[in-house]
């Protein structure tokens, strides 16, 4: 694959300690992909590897054909966006200053922002209605609102692709709904999305692809409706429910069959 994403034949984790083998997949510009698994079972640990913030253990990350194994961290910074489970931070910057280090990657080291720079980021904040805690400082916000700040730091980064690790885990409903809107927009302009979650059903609302890590490998990947399947619920997740559309949408739910 020469035009976007290819991860082949990767194995991850950590020296003493294999989490995951071989797996192999393609994103283009457009797509995204949700990235499905039961807790320890690999998925922050493949995100982290393909990012290069940990070494592969085997295989290969390449961006349109050219493999990243020897990019440094500017040039990764530039094709990739992360959004990490949580990002504290012990400094009293603004949420408007957060969101402007995004821009970082785009000039030399120590080159102050320019006002292209500051309507980028303000441009950011503002799609995920963020506009008016610019000037809070971060550490006075609540985590879910610092979750969105770091998505609107990793927009403003302007990336290729965009890595999200649970993005809606600390959010309220109406933040997730805006958060997967944001994801579906982002593809629509032309961005690869890989978004890991615990929620089987936010595939339905945004994603082309489903990718499920069981067992230390790729277990399966195609569609939504091929792969969130009462079968693999079961044997993914240990758990008995119908897939259940929602009317008029392409939505589906995951109901529990033991809270009929």
């Amino acid at each position: 694959m020469s035009d976007g994403l290819a991860v082949e034949n990767l194995s991850f984790g950590y020296p003493g300690h294999r989490v995951g083998d071989g797996v192999s997949f393609s994103l283009r510009p457009g797509e995204v992909l949700c990235l499905l698994g039961p807790n320890g079972g690999g998925k922050s640990t493949l995100l982290k590897t393909m990012l290069g913030l940990l070494p592969p253990l085997a295989g290969t990350v390449r961006i349109d054909g050219d493999d990243t194994a020897a990019w440094n961290p500017r040039r990764r910074a530039l094709a990739f966006g992360y959004v990490p489970q949580s990002g504290a931070g012990l400094f009293a910057f603004t949420v408007a200053e957060m969101v402007l280090m995004g821009r970082t990657a785009h000039h030399a080291a120590f080159a102050p922002p320019s006002a292209e720079d500051r309507a980028i980021a303000d441009e950011a904040l503002a799609s995920l209605g963020m506009t008016a805690l610019a000037h809070r400082s971060w550490l006075k916000i609540s985590g879910g609102e610092r979750q969105l700040a770091l998505i609107a730091r990793a927009l403003a980064q302007q990336p290729r692709v965009l890595v999200l690790d649970e993005p809606t885990a600390n959010l309220d409903f109406g933040n997730q709904i805006r958060v997967l809107a944001q994801v579906k927009r982002l593809a629509a302009q032309g961005l690869a999305v890989i978004f890991a979650t615990h929620h089987p059903e936010q595939a339905f609302a945004c994603a082309d692809h489903v990718a499920v890590l069981h067992d230390h490998r790729l277990d399966r990947i195609g569609t939504p409706d091929a792969i969130i399947t009462a079968a693999t619920m079961r044997e993914v997740y240990g758990v008995e429910v119908d897939i259940v559309p929602v009317e008029g949408s392409r939505l589906k739910m995951c109901a529990p069959k033991d809270w009929r």
